[in-house]
């Protein structure tokens, strides 16, 4: 039975590691910048979070990591930035889990009101901690990792910075509507592999 578990587990992150790339490489809207990088607005990430709130945050980081890597390396402008990319997909995913299913313990609930308000909460903590880190490790990485001009990589992180709020913003309202859509039916079909107990009566 474990061992079962653990082979859907696995299955699982595959899914959604694919449902990260495919949502990142042909659901974005890519913005030129100078030096002939880019930025986007895409909801990849809203399947990192996903991810970390069905699977936990370990197994969930990994499918947010490998699909967003994959992504990165199959794209010409995006390949040197994969190594970044996968620590803060992972970092993502762990943050999600640790608040949805560490501190507010979501699998442990009935209570569909308590559920949707933690995962909308875990989403907004993973979400925020890459608001705010993808632009400044970006920065940090361009400049001191790839060589690239201060000047270029100031621009760059501007503009990174305004996109992955909007894909912050876009990304916490999607993944809360399909995960709190998708949880019940699941657990009804035991396709998610979590265990809730049954609150007491009174």
């Amino acid at each position: 039975m474990k061992s079962q578990t653990t082979l859907m587990k696995w299955a699982q992150t595959a899914l959604l590691a694919a449902l990260c790339y495919v949502s990142f490489t042909f659901l974005q809207i890519k913005i030129p910048t100078p030096g002939g990088d880019a930025t986007s607005l895409h909801i990849g990430n809203a399947f990192c979070v996903l991810a970390a709130l069905l699977l936990g945050g370990g197994y969930g980081g990994l499918a947010g990591a490998v699909g967003m890597t994959i992504a990165d390396l199959m794209d010409p402008i995006y390949i040197v930035g994969a190594p970044k990319t996968f620590v803060l997909k992972f970092c993502i995913g762990l943050i999600t889990g640790l608040v949805a299913h560490k501190i507010a313990k979501i699998n442990e609930s009935n209570d569909k009101k308590y559920v949707m308000k933690w995962s909308i909460i875990a989403s907004i903590c993973g979400l925020a901690f890459n608001v705010v880190a993808d632009p400044i490790v970006g920065y940090f990485y361009k400049q001191y990792i790839l060589g690239q001009p201060q000047q270029m990589a100031e621009v760059l992180m501007k503009l990174s910075a305004v996109t992955t709020l909007v894909n912050a913003v876009v990304s916490v309202v999607l993944v809360s509507a399909i995960y709190n859509v998708l949880r019940p039916a699941l657990l009804k079909s035991g396709l998610l592999q979590i265990t809730v107990k049954h609150e007491a009566q009174n």
